[in-house]
């Protein structure tokens, strides 16, 4: 059954986690495509912004043609100045004006969004018609900036390219000169601005994830739960059956012993077996009532409360204890302010009872018994020197048909009723009882009854 369970629970787990591994690619999945689609909706604007730097100035656009047309008539002149060409195209006269000019106009068209851009020279090409001469051809880096106020393209992406194309003449030889340049754009705080978009998938997501996780937790508390009462009422069963099996066998046999002739026609003998019977019958109804009674939970539980002069009502019960349990030492030491309690006699003094049978059953000698009155609380402490009970069995310490184990094994008799019917009274009264205890060091009960 064991085996089971945990195998059920790995399963369970498993299937938790695959299924939090799907939400997460779902999420993930959908986090992408609201970039890619925010990305879209930039290039979009910009792109109704201008196609080309003519759209924001034409006097600039026209002094970079003529920047571009007078470099390349250097190279064709001499081409070892390939170096010196491709810092003139960057460190261009205009570029601080168009750099500005670009900005102001994002900011009016886009005023929502705080961007950086950098336009980056790709790549200086002149050919004829004989051939092609690749004066500046390099992958997008960010020093070959040309303008913009972007420091790093890391977490820039790109809006679109700019090929440009153009034609002159030098040296009585016609020249095209093909050059291209792409916009990179970043947006400040552009995660925040996906994550607000998303806040409604991931609140719905995390709220799944949670409800799967707590009912996956309640689960398999309940299935633990489950098999724990399973476990107590198969023990129980098995108590009762142990219990009763003796009284029966005994029965039987007395049964047959008054079938014989001469047990009949012995009248000593025939009455001592009478007296088993009445005995072992006793004996049977008796574990039926304790059964039937106190399985009974404290709403079931009617009580007859009289008023009850206290320090005198636990000095009986210590009286009658000390005298069935002669070796074991009780010391008291009870407050001795006379207080009346509406209480029920009978009940209460078999809880008390039944905490100091368990005291004795699990291996204590010597019994401490307190009493004090605090807050309109009547205290009372019940302190052994017995076995102890390990914390971890604390909570489950009142349950019905609950034994402590050693071990695997119980070794007090006992059908598991003692202490939660202890539990049941005790509430029945409005009051509380809570057990102090470590494993080798004893128990304290600690009782607490409403004085008014």
């Amino acid at each position: 059954m064991k085996q089971k369970i945990n195998l059920l629970i790995a399963f369970s787990a498993i299937v938790l986690i695959a299924l939090s591994a799907m939400q997460y690619y779902l999420v993930k999945t959908t986090y992408d495509y609201k970039v890619e689609q925010f990305r879209t909706e930039i290039k979009d604007k910009i792109a109704k912004i201008t196609n080309d730097y003519s759209d924001i100035d034409s006097t600039i656009f026209y002094k970079k043609d003529l920047l571009y047309k007078e470099l390349a008539e250097i190279y064709l002149l001499d081409p070892e100045r390939r170096s010196q060409i491709k810092n003139a195209i960057l460190q261009n006269s205009f570029k601080a004006e168009l750099t500005k000019k670009l900005q102001k106009e994002f900011e009016r068209e886009i005023p929502n969004l705080e961007l950086d851009f950098a336009i980056v020279l790709d790549k200086f090409v002149i050919y004829n018609e004989k051939e092609a001469d690749t004066i500046f051809a390099e992958k997008p880096f960010i020093e070959n900036k040309m303008y913009g106020n972007l420091a790093s393209l890391d977490d820039a992406f790109l809006v679109r390219n700019y090929v440009g194309t153009t034609s002159g003449k030098s040296l009585n030889a016609d020249y095209k000169l093909l050059t291209e340049d792409t916009l990179y754009v970043s947006v400040n705080n552009w995660e925040t601005i996906i994550l607000k978009r998303m806040a409604l998938i991931f609140v719905f997501a995390l709220f799944s994830i949670l409800t799967l996780i707590t009912l996956f937790v309640i689960a398999i508390k309940a299935l633990i739960k489950q098999k724990k009462v399973s476990d107590i009422k198969t023990d129980f069963i098995n108590n009762i059956t142990h219990e009763l099996k003796t009284p029966l066998t005994t029965l039987s046999v007395s049964t047959k012993i008054l079938e014989r002739k001469e047990v009949r026609e012995n009248d000593k003998v025939y009455e001592n077996v009478l007296n088993t019977i009445n005995r072992q019958n006793n004996r049977l109804q008796n574990l039926i009532d304790q059964v039937m009674t106190n399985s009974l939970g404290y709403e079931e539980i009617e009580l007859q409360k009289e008023k009850v002069a206290m320090p005198n009502f636990l000095h009986s019960i210590v009286d009658d204890f000390q005298i069935a349990y002669p070796n074991v030492a009780i010391l008291t030491d009870f407050d001795n302010q006379k207080i009346n309690l509406n209480l029920d006699k009978f009940h209460l003094t078999t809880a008390i009872t039944n905490v100091l049978e368990n005291a004795v059953k699990y291996g204590c000698q010597n019994i401490t018994i307190t009493t004090s009155l605090e807050n309109n609380q009547f205290n009372i402490g019940i302190k052994d020197d017995g076995i102890g009970i390990p914390k971890s069995k604390h909570s489950l310490l009142f349950d019905k048909f609950y034994r402590v184990e050693q071990g695997n094994l119980h070794n007090a008799k006992g059908l598991g009723l003692g202490l939660y019917y202890v539990d049941q009274i005790i509430k029945a009264h409005q009051g509380s009882i809570n057990v102090v205890s470590e494993l080798g060091k004893g128990a304290s009960f600690n009782i607490s009854i409403p004085s008014f």
